[in-house]
């Protein structure tokens, strides 16, 4: 199976055309709620623009998602153009929303095609394309004597720790890959609560 690629972190571009000036966003994003609330979130901090077009592409355990919005545009003249870079670029679990200003000279429908795939292409190289891994969610409580030695853990294997809390004892809520889920009986201490 050919790995998946996926963006490293969530980036903002900006550059002007004819006066239109063009924002574009990228995101990092595991399911397609996500991808709607951050298209959401974006329109929202733009409620004046023109339009707000997006992209996104999810591949949730072998389930394709894959959703255009020209956002009133004319028919595929933006959502479309960005979804093809992302096809092109290889690149999924993503969301790209860009938002324009228009500043009173038409671009034209070739104009708004290059401008919004061109707004795509710079987001996504912005943001650094990386192989995707497949994060678990996982909760699980430690003795405090083996702090230490679960940070060091944690960090080899790229963790990606949400909370954690001090009470009786440890408790970390993490986001963790396959391999270390897999080595998991190696550390006796960690002990896998139920969310």
């Amino acid at each position: 199976m050919e790995k998946l690629k996926t963006v490293k972190k969530e980036c903002k571009i900006e550059f002007e055309e004819k006066k239109s000036k063009f924002i574009g966003y990228v995101k990092p994003v595991f399911s397609k709620e996500e991808a709607e609330d951050y298209v959401k979130y974006i329109k929202s901090i733009h409620s004046d623009a023109t339009h707000n077009c997006s992209a996104y592409k999810i591949n949730n355990n072998g389930l394709e998602f894959f959703k255009v919005d020209d956002d009133g545009e004319p028919s595929g003249t933006a959502g479309k153009p960005m979804g093809d870079i992302i096809n092109y670029m290889g690149v999924t679990n993503l969301v790209v929303v860009t938002t324009r200003y228009f500043g009173g000279i038409k671009l034209g429908a070739g104009g708004l095609v290059r401008n919004y795939a061109k707004t795509a292409k710079l987001t996504i190289t912005e943001a650094e394309i990386v192989d995707f891994v497949y994060k678990i969610d996982l909760i699980f409580e430690i003795p405090y004597e083996k702090l230490g030695e679960l940070e060091k853990l944690l960090k080899d294997y790229e963790a990606e720790i949400i909370e954690k809390s001090f009470l009786e004892k440890i408790i970390f809520k993490v986001k963790i890959n396959k391999q270390f889920y897999d080595s998991l009986e190696n550390y006796p201490y960690i002990n896998l609560l139920d969310i």
